[in-house]
């Protein structure tokens, strides 16, 4: 069997133990939400050996979406690292079998300081299963492993319902990308996440002309500010329309003779304030525009442009 074959044949395996968790998902997920999202503080994931860097991987996940969560390594946990869990935790523990042994300190101390505990296991007859308060069983397929049984799909199903948990408990809470924002301010993720506002130039810098304005005046605003385009407004300061070099292009004859108003193209696009920059990036990009006025009760309050995207790192 070549390489590829037995690549679409482990990638197929693992989508169809995915199928199966997503059919037999049910009442005790929701419970687990409902768990999770009552805790008062920490999501504590813990494990051994690759379910442990499962666990990792999931608490980070959680922490990353508004959740509180840290991953206590099991084994640690019976060297100390049990008082990193306390009142208004819930634990949430992993392991394919269910009777690692190491788990076994961490199951007696959620139970005697009655820490919820939530087991992601294959083996609802386990000691883990067995002691769990909400027990997420894992489907009971195959690894993707012939001759050897090495975590592979069940890794796969852990960490597919570790994001099942966590955007549960984001939809729960109205978790929304402003939020998100706070949690990812650095990297092209942040600068996506960013609003127009954060990146707009206010004030001085907007290209602004009344709609009777002559040419001549308007190029020299057009000119001075830089932006390739002028905002035309009217006697109430709301945006009318933009000259734009293509609008200079189109009445080059006696350009000088008309006004701001009879050259601009009328309702151009522009966004509101709290824009996302990449939804700005988009709304220039499916218009084919370069520059974009951004308004608040249809009147001008700043412009941006592409330039101030890219610099920012928004892609």
């Amino acid at each position: 069997m070549s390489a590829v074959e037995v690549g679409r044949r482990v990638l197929l395996a693992e989508a169809e133990g995915l199928r199966r968790a997503a059919d037999e998902l049910g009442d005790s997920f929701a419970r687990a939400v409902e768990v999770c999202a009552a805790g008062r503080g920490r999501i504590v994931c813990t494990g051994v050996g690759k379910s442990g860097h499962v666990g990792r991987k999931i608490a980070a996940t959680l922490a990353s979406t508004g959740q509180p969560a840290i991953f206590v390594h099991a084994t640690e946990a019976s060297h100390g690292d049990l008082g990193m869990i306390g009142p208004g935790d819930v634990v949430l523990a992993l392991s394919r079998s269910g009777e690692t042994r190491e788990l076994a300190d961490v199951v007696a101390y959620a139970k005697r300081f009655s820490i919820p505990l939530l087991a992601v296991t294959a083996a609802a007859g386990s000691a883990l299963g067995r002691a769990a308060d909400v027990l997420l069983l894992l489907p009971d397929v195959p690894e993707a492993t012939d001759a050897v049984n090495a975590p592979t799909t069940s890794t796969t199903l852990q960490i597919a319902l570790g994001d099942a948990l966590a955007v549960a408990l984001m939809d729960r809470r109205g978790f929304g990308a402003e939020a998100f924002r706070a949690f990812h301010p650095g990297g092209s993720l942040g600068a996506a996440l960013r609003t127009v506002n954060d990146l707009m130039h206010t004030g001085e810098e907007l290209p602004l002309v009344e709609a009777d304005a002559p040419m001549r005046s308007t190029l020299l605003v057009m000119t001075e500010k830089r932006f390739g385009v002028v905002g035309v407004v009217g006697a109430e300061g709301r945006l009318e329309g933009v000259v734009t070099d293509g609008d200079l292009r189109r009445h080059m004859d006696g350009l000088l003779e008309h006004t701001a108003g009879e050259i601009m193209t009328p309702a151009p696009r522009a966004a509101g304030p709290d824009l996302l920059a990449a939804q700005a990036l988009k709304l220039m990009n499916d218009a084919r525009i370069t520059v974009l006025f951004v308004v608040e009760d249809a009147r001008p309050v700043g412009i941006l442009h592409i330039h101030d995207l890219l610099r920012a790192g928004v892609l």
